[in-house]
This record gives C-alpha cells, sequence and structure tokens, in this order.
C-alpha cells in the first residue's frame, strides 16, 4: 500500500488540520516510510509468538478497601483549611437548582 498526496490531504482536512505543500510532501514520505517498515514486519512468522498486552509479567496489586479513620485526623483538623464551613461540613456553592 502506498501513501499519496490526496491520501495525506484526507487525513488531513478529517483532523482539520491546515497543511502547506512542502508539509504534504514531508509527510507523505513519513507516512510510506512507517507503512513500508510495517509491511517488513509482517513478513515475519508469529505463528509461535502468543498475543502480549506487554511485555513483562506484571499484575495489579490490590489492597482491600476499608475505611481507617486513623489516616483522616479529626473533624477541626479537616475543615482547618476550608474556604468557608458550615458547622462541621465544607459550605459550597448550590449547584442544582
Amino acid at each position: 500500500m502506498s501513501i499519496t498526496k490526496k491520501d495525506v490531504d484526507h487525513v488531513a482536512r478529517l483532523a482539520r488540520l491546515t497543511l502547506t505543500n512542502e508539509e504534504k510532501e514531508r509527510y507523505t514520505a513519513q507516512l510510506e516510510s512507517i507503512l513500508s517498515y510495517i509491511e517488513k514486519l509482517n513478513e515475519l512468522d508469529t505463528t509461535n509468538v502468543p498475543p502480549t498486552a506487554h511485555v513483562l509479567p506484571i499484575s495489579n496489586v490490590w489492597r482491600e478497601d476499608r475505611a481507617d479513620q486513623k489516616h483522616l485526623g479529626s473533624t477541626e483538623d479537616l475543615l482547618a483549611n476550608a474556604p468557608e464551613r458550615e458547622g462541621p461540613f465544607f459550605k459550597v456553592k448550590k449547584v442544582i437548582e
């Protein structure tokens, strides 16, 4: 598959980009180079290569989800820097009428 200037114009229009003629020439050559490299990769035999999402065997480490008051501090400590407060609560502007 080869990339033409018309293809670059089409993609630029879809992306709402205005390109100069020099940019169109440069991007045509660059995209053509990328596609030729991909064609080389397609020539490789990958029948025994398992599909992978990541090259390293990593996994998420999950912790138990639980409330822990010792890290929060007291209500007064939490509200000490509040711009406005009403009793033991943060006071915020009404957003729903």
